[in-house]
């Protein structure tokens, strides 16, 4: 794992449904994500935030909402988290809604395939982020990333990257979701896309649901984790636009990130959707960057062994 980490800000909301996710950037920079990354021996440099178009709060055209505009910052991302994957640096993307999933997993999947490296991309999540224009009326392109990464969409989205699907539905696995169409289900399901939903989660979980998440990651595998801060029970992160109740707990949540960590794998990350306008006294943020603090090291593990094995 790299300990080289460049700070991407996205702040724009251009493709969700409400506004305020376009501040999640300097929200995450005011709870001291790169100082509690530094405290941990790893160098951040914070490459300040891209630009791009401002939200125009238009209705959809022909199902996309803003489409030019999502195309136009996801394209941007693209290039910036593939340079910093050139340099061998670990990407942070502070987002932004979660339509930039697309143009940093989109790069990600690029370098792996240029590095010759396998993928495997972690989509935490109340939703599952699977729709098309014909299945959700809003258009809102934040709840379609996954499936414009899978190929599923208009070309100016899909081929951001120059290839087109970015990626297979078998390098995803989505866990925590709790809010799926009726449609979408029967998208998701037909893609074969790995869903570990919060009926799982309850069953069987967070330390097997994580096992079996990250089966089959070895040496040669880039582990991207596109975490959606509604993924966590909103009454511990209230600070998102698209709440759904029952999400992982604090405790669940801290598992998670240990277990992605314990794996050494982790070279790139999605921080998205966090909306301060929404939040109470940037709650939500502070809580993100514990989170992320645990992704890098910071570990509840008292014992010497792990028994895992």
């Amino acid at each position: 794992m790299t300990h080289l980490i460049s700070l991407i800000g996205v702040p724009t909301d251009i493709g969700a449904g409400a506004r305020g996710a376009s501040m999640g950037p300097e929200a995450l920079r005011v709870a001291g994500l790169a100082q509690v990354l530094e405290s941990h021996g790893i160098e951040v440099a914070d490459r300040g935030n891209l630009a791009g178009p401002a939200n125009p709060w238009q209705p959809p055209v022909d199902g996309y909402r803003h489409l030019p505009e999502v195309v136009a910052w996801n394209t941007t991302l693209h290039e910036a988290v593939h340079a910093e994957l050139a340099l061998g640096r670990m990407p942070i993307v502070l987002g932004g809604d979660h339509c930039l999933g697309l143009g940093s997993i989109s790069a990600v999947a690029r370098h792996c395939r240029e590095a010759g490296k396998k993928l495997r991309v972690l989509w935490l999540d109340a939703h599952a982020d699977y729709n098309t224009a014909t299945l959700t009326p809003s258009g809102n392109i934040h709840g379609m990333p996954v499936a414009l990464l899978c190929g599923h969409g208009p070309a100016a989205l899909t081929g951001i990257g120059g290839t087109s699907p970015a990626i297979d539905a078998s390098v995803v696995r989505e866990i925590g979701i709790r809010s799926v169409d009726a449609g979408e289900k029967r998208l998701v399901h037909e893609a074969g896309l790995e869903v570990f939903d919060m009926r799982y989660i309850d069953e069987m979980g967070m330390r097997h649901t994580m096992e079996q998440a990250l089966k089959g990651i070895d040496g040669n595998t880039h582990l991207h984790v596109s975490f959606d801060v509604d993924f966590l029970d909103p009454e511990i992160a209230p600070g998102v636009g698209t709440t759904v109740p029952g999400g992982p707990t604090y405790r669940e949540a801290q598992l998670c990130m240990e277990m992605i960590a314990d794996t050494n794998r982790l070279a790139s990350l999605d921080v998205m959707e966090l909306n301060p306008a929404l939040d109470v006294k940037n709650r939500t943020a502070l809580l993100a960057v514990d989170l992320i603090e645990s992704l890098f090291g910071k570990s509840t593990l008292m014992r010497k062994t792990s028994p895992r094995s």
